[in-house]
């Protein structure tokens, strides 16, 4: 579980929740709650397939998730596989290839240990890679779209609540009702949008960007291994794609 997006949540609800003085009951309105609630769910529903809608709860827990392995875990990894295939040959990462725990990993590792060509396993990974991230790219978009909706609904309610009323105008009991529908409809698109709908897009996205840099990192270890490169060789290529602080200690002390 990803403690920074839980704790998030609790604390943007928390100082809402505060701001509000804790009188729910004042800020509770169904009518609006339909209209922008209802309205988002609709109009994203006719905007996307519905595979996309059923798979968003998928989506969102993605952004909840601990995040993945830690890059140097990885590199750390495929210099493992590297010195048992320069030690005991490409054929003894057959076995170990299923302790990786990566699917694109193990995969790529038996495409190599099968002896398949190398611009062949570059084709299969990268391709592989292209679609991971157009799904990740619609999952994003799915969330923006929601988050660009709720507002706008919102500004619907504060319509219709304006609409109720001016033809109560006559009536000074019914004017406090619709003035409710105005404000609160507002409030809550604004609400779902930033507190909920705009974070996870952006989360997911930088979800999407670590994992893609993984997957960059296992081609071109894999791609190295296959082409029967040196374990410091391997961990060389592979520290590139990481900040200096964070490469691996022995890496490090090779560039000092």
């Amino acid at each position: 579980m990803d403690i920074a997006t839980i704790f998030g949540y609790i604390l943007a609800a928390g100082f809402v929740v505060w701001g509000m003085e804790f009188n729910f009951v004042t800020f509770l309105n169904v009518p609006s709650i339909l209209i922008v609630v209802g309205g988002t769910f609709g109009a994203t529903l006719m905007a996307n397939p519905l595979s996309d809608t059923i798979s968003v709860v998928s989506v969102i827990l993605r952004t909840i998730k601990e995040a993945p392995s830690a890059p140097s875990e990885l590199i750390e990894t495929i210099v493992g596989f590297a010195e048992t295939a320069r030690r005991e040959g490409i054929l003894a990462l057959e076995s170990a290839s299923d302790e990786a725990g990566d699917a694109f990993l193990s995969g790529g590792i038996r495409l190599a240990v099968d002896g398949t060509e190398p611009d062949l396993i570059m084709d299969i990974l990268e391709t592989e890679l292209l679609y991971l991230e157009e799904r990740h790219k619609k999952g994003a978009e799915y969330l923006s779209r929601c988050a660009t909706m709720a507002p706008a609904f919102g500004m619907i309610g504060t319509l219709i609540g304006l609409v109720l009323m001016l033809q109560a105008m006559d009536d000074p009991a019914a004017i406090g009702p619709a003035m409710a529908v105005c404000l609160l409809t507002t409030l809550y698109g604004s609400l779902i949008a930033n507190c909920f709908f705009d974070p996870l897009a952006a989360k997911l996205k930088i979800r999407s960007a670590e994992e893609i840099l993984s997957k960059r990192m296992i081609i071109e270890g894999i791609m190295s291994i296959q082409s029967g490169d040196n374990p410091r060789i391997v961990e060389q290529k592979l520290a590139v794609f990481l900040s200096p602080s964070m490469r691996p200690v022995s890496n490090q002390d090779d560039s000092e």
